[in-house]
């Protein structure tokens, strides 16, 4: 899990010179880094929980609902 902060914290001072001109170290963007770290490993931990089925099955008469009626 370090490892992976530490990796997003290089990937993003990197883009952020390339994209902004932003020099490292930069606080902002480490702070940024080690919360995308966060974002990723709560998706992982979802990883195979979740599949398109689980949306509710009122979803599609939903989206049926507001389909444009051709005449």
């Amino acid at each position: 899990e370090q490892l992976m902060e530490t990796v997003l914290v290089r990937i993003v001072e990197e883009q952020a010179k390339v994209w902004s001109g932003v020099d490292a170290p930069h606080v902002q963007s480490r702070e940024f880094a080690r919360g995308l770290a966060d974002t990723i490993h709560g998706f992982a931990r979802l990883r195979g929980q979740l599949v398109f089925e689980d949306e509710p099955s009122s979803f599609e008469a939903a989206l049926q609902e507001t389909k444009e009626r051709t005449p």
